[in-house]
């Protein structure tokens, strides 16, 4: 009897293509492939690709959300948060040198502060109230003296025919029934001030809010750490350590920068003549806080007071402020920002125009300190580039 041969049957080559026979051609079908293993990883990358884009997408469209809706909630916490840095940053400077717990520390730092702006306070008060209604009336002076001279030709008068009232025209009603220019400048300033004092109670929230975070940071940090996934935990806590140092190296830089703008000044008006050259020159290095757009705003009320006492004066202090600002943007800032923050001056401008717009005044304030973490994060998430990477 003869013997069998088994014959087992093998899967189908996709790979080997299919030969037809001569006999019956056309008839022959290629086998059919089971889906490969490559295949499936292709797939499953390409599944894995969509997904995180959908997540990121959904990230970065929950997190909009938010600051859209808790944008001014937002702003006090980043601002308490960078006042706790500045009180952290400060107690440990003396921690280091003087030996002291860090509760005294702290304790002192905070005192110092009150201690300042108390005698800010007391010692120019009393001045601000008084110039402050020397400038209402020199800027009356100023107004009318203006609308004499445009009234003496033609031209001058065709101006004040096209200008509105709220200008100083005659558009729109007569000069004798409006109040006068300087009134109306007066009475802006005056609603400044009383949005100013509206503000205080959002102040006193940041300043107790950044004094609690000052006094326990690991309390408040280990907190937002548990909302973090265990498995990324690490890296969080890197970054977070990352954004805290760099805010503190800005804040460091950027005080710097501010005094040495304050003292120039100060100096600068008490050469020149100008009522309140202290309170002015604290001022211009505050108004320093804002890179680019805080040395204008600085300028705007030693400017005004220069008014009052002549064309002379207000030059000078225009020549002043723009000395002081070629010398802080060509020769301070860029020997600052080698041992501290360095950002370009665009992506500045830039933060400054984008919070603005999203976030108003307060977003314009803290613009520079906020980008300053952001591009800190940013830095810490990516790689850096290598040398055939770079344009």
């Amino acid at each position: 009897m003869p013997s069998m041969t088994s014959v087992s049957a093998s899967p189908p080559d996709c790979n080997t293509p299919s030969v037809q026979n001569e006999d019956n051609q056309g008839s022959a079908e290629p086998p059919a492939c089971p889906l490969t293993d490559n295949n499936a990883d292709n797939s499953a990358g390409w599944l894995g690709s969509i997904t995180h884009i959908l997540r990121l997408t959904l990230g970065l469209a929950v997190i909009g959300l938010m600051v859209w809706l808790l944008g001014d909630v937002l702003t006090i916490l980043f601002a308490a948060t960078l006042f706790a840095v500045v009180l952290h940053g400060l107690s440990k400077i003396l921690v280091k040198h003087l030996r002291l717990p860090y509760g005294w520390s702290l304790t002192a730092v905070v005192a110092a502060l009150i201690a300042a702006v108390a005698l800010l306070i007391w010692g120019s008060g009393p001045a601000i109230v008084n110039e402050a209604a020397k400038l209402q009336d020199a800027l009356r002076q100023q107004e009318a003296s203006l609308r004499a001279t445009l009234q003496t030709n033609p031209t001058g008068q065709m101006i004040l025919n096209y200008l509105p009232a709220s200008l100083g025209g005659n558009q729109g009603g007569s000069s004798s029934s409006l109040a006068s220019l300087g009134s109306r400048i007066a009475g802006s300033m005056t609603g400044i001030l009383g949005s100013a004092f509206g503000a205080a109670g959002t102040i006193v929230v940041i300043l107790i809010a950044g004094l609690y975070f000052a006094m326990d940071p690991g309390l408040y940090a280990n907190g937002a750490l548990r909302l973090v996934p265990v498995a990324q935990r690490p890296r969080a806590r890197t970054l977070m350590l990352r954004a805290s140092q760099t805010l503190w190296a800005w804040v460091a830089g950027q005080s710097l920068d501010m005094l040495v703008v304050g003292v120039l000044s100060g100096v600068g008006l008490w050469f020149i003549g100008v009522p309140l050259a202290l309170a002015l020159g604290v001022l211009a290095g505050l108004c320093n806080f804002i890179p680019y757009i805080g040395a204008i705003m600085g300028a705007v009320p030693a400017l005004l007071l220069a008014l009052s006492l002549g064309t002379r004066e207000t030059i000078m202090v225009a020549v002043l402020y723009s000395v002081i600002q070629f010398f802080e943007g060509n020769v301070l800032a860029p020997v600052i920002q080698r041992h501290a923050v360095q950002m370009p001056p665009a992506i500045t401008v830039l933060s400054q125009t984008l919070f603005g717009a999203i976030l108003g005044f307060p977003g314009l304030i803290f613009a520079s300190p906020l980008t300053a973490a952001l591009l800190s994060i940013f830095d810490g998430l990516t790689p850096p580039l290598s040398d055939d990477e770079r344009v």
